[in-house]
């Protein structure tokens, strides 16, 4: 052996060497008989001694190719009786099974509501819809089936205990307590050439999707808080915080390819610090109060002006037919003066006589008028003139 030591008193080779020499432990390598009959054994000396390296090496190689069927090793029987291998046969079949079971392991179910996203060693390659799949099993291909009709819920500032995220400061530089509900689903719709469809940038994109959410709510919320002042968003423009939001999220995922649509959001609480919010809140109820009463004094005015104006037109349009009434009237008498004039100049008498007639009848109306003519003598002649006038009525 390289490492024995020279002094040793063996032969060489198949000597009896009961040898001196020291082995690399300290201890003296096997002497005896160095013939090799065949029966593994290397020396036959003192049998007490342990076996050294070289022989453990051999002693495993020869089990090793006793296992796998071969012959022995240096100095064997020759018999070569080893452990058979099996069949081809089943050999196939084993690896028939194998290849089988790895092919079934690549069909998969999508359920009502959901898309499969399949890749192609880490590539995206197609979206499936729900039903029975197939891909090809790993590692060549992979599945993600996520749910996109689930509309999810994410609060922000909803929780007394964080004050970091419900308290935002306005643009006047107040401090408002706000607090949001954001609704949100995956993006499912048509895409351009060459863009990854929602469910896809979802997969890819988002590690932690609830907390991106989450961090850009709050984001938004304090770009659109910090842009207005604090009287309109704890009053009568509470709606137009949750738009403009909801607007500012979306160009924001969007920008991400986060796949995430954001469906509505809910304007929950926005109130000033709990040290001034019961001032804040008398100030809100003295505006209420105001406005109500300038509600009702509007009211009233829209059922009296109308009412005013309506009375004031029909005065108006008495006046203007009274008007009328006299001046035609007027016209009519002057017209009658200047006929009866005419007829007077024609006979005085005969005109005045008719027109004191004609008084008589107007002044006397229904009663029973007898006209005594003084200058008759002795002859009472009569004139009755409720015949006449019957007379007269009769004609016309």
């Amino acid at each position: 052996m390289p490492w024995t030591d020279k002094p040793g008193g063996g032969s060489g080779q198949g000597g009896n060497g009961s040898g001196g020499g020291r082995g690399p432990w300290g201890q003296p390598p096997n002497g005896g008989n160095g013939n090799n009959n065949g029966s593994g054994n290397r020396g036959g000396g003192n049998n007490n001694q342990s076996p050294d390296l070289e022989e453990l090496l051999r002693s495993g190689r020869e089990r090793f190719k006793r296992s796998m069927g071969g012959r022995g090793g240096r100095g064997g029987s020759g018999g070569g009786g080893g452990v058979k291998l099996p069949g081809k046969g089943i050999i196939t079949v084993v690896l028939i099974l194998l290849v089988g079971l790895w092919a079934a392991s690549g069909v998969y179910t999508v359920g009502p509501g959901e898309r499969g996203v399949v890749t192609t060693f880490g590539k995206y390659t197609t979206m499936t819809g729900p039903g029975l799949q197939f891909h090809v099993p790993w590692p060549v291909q992979n599945v993600d089936v996520v749910l996109v009709t689930n509309e999810r819920v994410t609060q922000i500032g909803t929780s007394r205990g964080n004050q970091n995220e419900s308290t935002m400061l306005t643009s006047d530089l107040n401090i408002v307590d706000v607090s949001i509900e954001v609704n949100w689903r995956i993006k499912v719709g048509p895409v351009e050439d060459g863009e990854l469809p929602g469910p896809a940038k979802f997969v890819f994109n988002n590690e932690d999707p609830e907390n991106m959410v989450r961090a850009v709510a709050e984001s938004a919320l304090r770009e659109v808080v910090g842009g207005n002042e604090l009287d309109p968003i704890i009053s009568n423009g509470r709606a137009i915080v949750p738009q403009n939001t909801l607007d500012v999220m979306q160009r924001t995922l969007d920008a991400y390819n986060s796949g995430i649509e954001i469906i509505r959001i809910t304007f929950q609480r926005s109130d000033p610090p709990t040290e001034v919010i019961q001032a804040f809140r008398d100030v809100i109820d003295a505006r209420s109060d105001a406005e109500t009463t300038i509600n009702n004094a509007q009211r009233t005015a829209n059922e009296i002006v109308p009412l005013a104006r309506g009375q004031a037109d029909r005065v108006i349009l008495d006046a203007e037919a009274y008007e009328a009434q006299v001046v035609a009237e007027a016209r009519g008498q002057a017209a009658r003066f200047v006929d009866i004039y005419e007829e007077y100049a024609k006979a005085p008498n005969v005109t005045r006589q008719r027109m004191y007639l004609e008084t008589m009848e107007r002044v006397l109306g229904d009663m029973d008028k007898i006209v005594v003519d003084q200058d008759a003598g002795g002859t009472v002649p009569f004139l009755n003139l409720n015949e006449l006038t019957q007379r007269r009525q009769t004609q016309n």
